[in-house]
């Protein structure tokens, strides 16, 4: 193969792409190298007697940077997880929490394993284990690295490792903060689980409020009736394609999963497909559409929105000339490859770009270290005294309604929701939509006001750049 046509690795792509956003950036000599490199990356191997015998695990924790602490990234289970993909994880979520204004640097961790041969009680074991490796080297510590979930691992892996940390830190009143997506009888918060999929539905309804922005993508109006093909219905696409459809009125027309992919041009169940999934391993028998063996190839069906929620490097120089979606919003990370990147913005297509757009689960994980760390839940101290105010305003309505024979009352509906006050949910979704607006108006104004900045993924990356660099200068490095 040509060298010069060669697919770029994932490391090499997010390095890519930075290197497209500070060629037009004006950094001091030395900054632009000490921002792209990552800091340290621990690789541990370590033993597990399992089924009678010892198996020995490879685990990665990689360090991008440490303009702010703690530094933050997930962790992810998967039998390719390399150091290379962890290093490129690791620097996106530097840029990622740089560009929604979280204060963390950033981390990522991964496991090589295939979670779905092992049974709960010997994930168990192996997650403490890697917990503990990770923990005695302040690699999982609230102040200095706090993990979450990723590819692979959830809500119950997180709650092993917490526990284990809290088991070898036993006086520290912070041990839960040590990691965030824990389960919220646990530690957790409400809407961590949906965060991811709830920050892709915020980044596109953002989008859509800029009508000048659609337009460029060759769409006009709102989210309604916009075709949607998803490419992975785990948690991120499961969650954005449920909101999307029964919240904004999208069509999902195609779903796309390991074993395949099924298509309905009238639009998909999402609840339905989700629940065959589970119950089936796969899509492929799944009734009422049309089954694809080879599901890659639906990628390139004509829509209005692709969405790509599972692997990075799912679009390349191979596919992208074929894509015909005029807009795409990357839910995972790196599913567009640095070559196919360019293709893409060549033909006219908006990118959406991951470094923002799955930035919904650091948001929420931001919020829930918090709530950790303030030993209370958001809400407890002023929902009822919300309400009380609310109820004093909706009483002296109804009493001038009375006292003036005007006759009219408030609908029961809206006296419901209005005299509810808002729950840690409700805040959760307020803050995390409060933050998507922030970052994309951010991303928006450098895109628009720069003639030598063409999309928004340079913009995204010249916002975040320059936020790590200022940390940088004024910790006077």
């Amino acid at each position: 193969m040509n060298q010069a046509l060669r697919e770029p690795s994932f490391r090499e792509s997010v390095d890519l792409m930075f290197n497209r956003a500070v060629a037009v950036m004006d950094l001091p000599p030395g900054l632009e190298e000490k921002i792209r490199v990552c800091n340290a990356t621990y690789t541990v191997r370590f033993g597990v007697r399992l089924r009678g015998r010892i198996h020995t695990f490879t685990g990665y924790r990689s360090v991008h940077s440490e303009h702010m602490e703690p530094v933050k990234g997930g962790i992810r289970y998967a039998p390719v997880v390399n150091q290379d993909e962890v290093e490129a994880l690791a620097a996106l979520m530097t840029y990622k929490c740089a560009l929604v204004e979280t204060p963390f640097g950033g981390s990522k961790g991964g496991l090589c394993i295939d979670p779905r041969e092992y049974e709960p009680d010997e994930l168990e074991l192996i997650t403490r284990r890697f917990a503990y490796e990770l923990a005695k080297r302040d690699l999982i510590h609230p102040a200095q690295n706090v993990p979450a979930p990723d590819m692979g691992t959830g809500e119950r892996e997180m709650a092993w490792i917490a526990d284990q940390y809290h088991r070898m830190n036993t006086t520290d009143i912070n041990a839960n903060a040590c990691v965030t997506g824990k389960p919220p009888h646990a530690g957790g918060i409400q809407g961590r689980v949906e965060a991811t999929g709830r920050g892709v539905q915020y980044a596109l309804r953002e989008f859509f409020r800029h009508p000048e922005d659609v337009a460029s993508a060759g769409l006009a109006g709102t989210l309604e009736g916009k075709r949607v093909i998803v490419q992975g219905l785990g948690n991120v696409g499961y969650h954005a394609a449920g909101f999307l459809s029964q919240e904004d009125g999208c069509r999902i027309t195609a779903v796309v999963e390991r074993d395949g992919a099924i298509i309905d041009d009238a639009g998909l169940d999402v609840e339905r497909v989700r629940h065959w999934i589970a119950q089936h391993g796969g899509v492929k028998g799944y009734p009422d559409a049309q089954f694809v063996f080879e599901g890659i190839s639906v990628l390139e069906k004509e829509c209005d929105i692709l969405i790509p929620a599972a692997l990075e490097g799912v679009i390349t120089r191979d596919n992208a000339p074929r894509i015909e979606a005029r807009l795409i919003i990357e839910a995972a990370n790196g599913p567009i490859t640095a070559g196919a990147d360019e293709i893409l913005r060549n033909k006219g297509v908006v990118i959406i770009p991951d470094l923002y757009a799955n930035a919904g689960g650091v948001t929420v994980s931001y919020f829930e270290w918090v709530k950790n760390l303030s030993h209370i839940r958001f809400g407890r101290m002023q929902r009822r005294q919300e309400e009380s105010r609310h109820q004093l305003i909706v009483d002296e309505l109804e009493r001038l309604s009375a006292d003036t024979g005007i006759g009219w009352t408030l609908s029961p509906d809206f006296k419901e929701k209005y005299l509810r006050g808002a729950g840690e949910l409700e805040l959760v979704r307020s803050g995390l939509d409060d933050t998507m607006r922030g970052a994309y108006q951010a991303m928006r104004a450098v895109w628009h006001a720069r003639d030598d900045v063409q999309d928004l993924r340079t913009a995204g990356y010249i916002v975040a750049i320059e936020r790590v660099a200022k940390s940088y200068r004024e910790k006077g490095i």
